[in-house]
């Protein structure tokens, strides 16, 4: 008996923290792949308001008993994610022009070191358009009195 291939792609950013916009991109990306990897990446030299482990467990909460969420934490490139993880697509969401001329770079160079890795770019809602980890970061910082 012949089985269906498993669809299954990776979903990489930061998510200091991971927002409501994040998780709508998930949902609709699950209507096209069977897995999602959500990568979490790490850079040492950058600075996060959330440890590694806290980001990993706000993304749990958000789909707890899920077994198509895979959550794992990466350093490298994201390429060489998608090697080690025999992954061809990557996901990403877009909430502005600005948005869109970034991911389209970041697309173009993923692209060329590996015509096999394409990027599936998902337009935010138009309730998540005004989300994005920075606002969420400043309004965890600043909450309104």
């Amino acid at each position: 008996m012949h089985t269906p291939m498993t669809k299954k792609a990776l979903f990489p950013g930061s998510f200091d923290p991971f927002t409501s916009g994040h998780e709508a991109i998930v949902r609709r990306a699950l209507a096209l792949f069977d897995e999602i990897y959500i990568a979490i990446g790490v850079n040492t030299e950058k600075q996060y308001m959330f440890s590694t482990n806290q980001r990993e467990k706000k993304i749990r909460q958000f789909f707890p008993n899920d077994n198509r969420i895979h959550i794992i934490h990466y350093s490298d490139m994201t390429v060489d994610l998608c090697h080690r993880l025999n992954l061809h697509f990557i996901v990403r969401g877009i909430r502005n022009a600005k948005d869109l001329e970034y991911e389209q770079t970041i697309a173009a160079v993923n692209h060329s070191l590996d015509p096999q890795i394409e990027t599936i770019l998902f337009m935010a809602d138009n309730e998540h358009r005004d989300i994005s980890s920075t606002l969420a970061r400043e309004q965890l910082t600043h909450p309104k009195q």
